[in-house]
């Protein structure tokens, strides 16, 4: 039986528009609404397979300064495009998963690496705050969830959409269950590891093993069933990232409380010049108290 959604709406509200010849404002356009915020950015690896802040390699202290891409980023970003560097050396579900100012889009009739769509997020460009609603608010935009063959009509601005069957669950999912169980039973052992390493070998990163060992400040995190339980949590937070899990993980986890009552943040979206488009601001507030683990009743 097929599931009853065939991923359309989500679709209409994730892409940024990527042609800057697309005209229209109208409500079937790619409306780009569907904002990942900075917490989420920056929970992805680094190209070495590790977080952010413990790659030895990685310059963490100068993620939201500007860099220049050059030919060796033009399979994720355009070449001597401005962009922070928060977007430069991240594992290949960064890219494939989330667009960004700057950022390479494969889509809309052009798929070969010479010639892409990428996307520019700066206010008044044509993916960025240059319509009244059409635009993400953070500076990022789900790409995961959109179909490669959509395309925009250029002269009404018509996104059309490519329908697919929103997966209920995955494998890679299964496997990081059984992952998750099998350490907290055992620890973590090498038939453990193997099932993480699965998901990480489709993903294009090295095994647990290997990259924090060479890459990572804490080398030996995953040799304790606390620390491989974290390095569990976050791969399943980025594996399954916009597929409705991470709520779900971060309750029955109980970090929801850690986790939910962080602001909520992105770009300084109502900037053109880069230097003051890549500052930080807080877009809201979220408020998670401990009786929001409990399903509501009526008395």
């Amino acid at each position: 039986a097929a599931p009853n959604s065939l991923a359309d709406s989500i679709q209409q509200v994730a892409p940024a528009n990527i042609d800057p010849n697309a005209g229209g404002t109208g409500v079937h356009g790619a409306l780009s609404q569907y904002a990942p915020p900075l917490n989420i950015v920056e929970l992805f690896y680094t190209k070495n397979g590790v977080p952010i802040n413990e790659d030895k390699t990685y310059n963490y202290a100068r993620r939201y300064e500007l860099d220049t891409a050059t030919q060796d980023d033009k399979y994720y970003i355009q070449p001597g495009y401005v962009t922070a560097y928060l977007n430069f050396e991240r594992e290949p579900r960064f890219y494939a998963d989330l667009g960004f100012d700057g950022g390479i889009w494969y889509g809309q009739g052009k798929y070969d690496d010479e010639n892409t769509w990428h996307v520019e997020g700066r206010y008044g460009s044509y993916s960025g705050k240059a319509r009244e609603s059409q635009y993400s608010i953070t500076g990022y935009y789900a790409k995961k969830l959109v179909n490669f063959l959509n395309t925009i009509t250029q002269a009404s601005g018509q996104y059309n959409v490519q329908r697919y069957a929103w997966p209920i669950i995955r494998l890679a999912d299964l496997y990081l269950y059984y992952a998750e169980a099998l350490n907290e039973i055992n620890g973590p052992t090498g038939e453990a590891l193997s099932w993480i390493n699965q998901v990480r070998a489709r993903a294009g990163i090295p095994t647990v093993e290997e990259s924090w060992a060479n890459y990572s400040t804490n080398p030996a995190e995953y040799q304790s069933k606390e620390g491989f339980r974290k390095i569990i949590h976050r791969e399943r937070l980025i594996e399954m990232a916009f597929e409705g899990d991470r709520y779900w993980d971060l309750r029955r986890w109980k970090e929801a409380e850690q986790e939910m009552n962080q602001p909520v943040k992105g770009w300084d979206i109502l900037q053109a010049d880069p230097v003051y488009y890549y500052q930080r601001v807080t877009l809201f507030s979220q408020v998670f108290k401990k009786r929001d683990y409990f399903w509501p009743i009526m008395e």
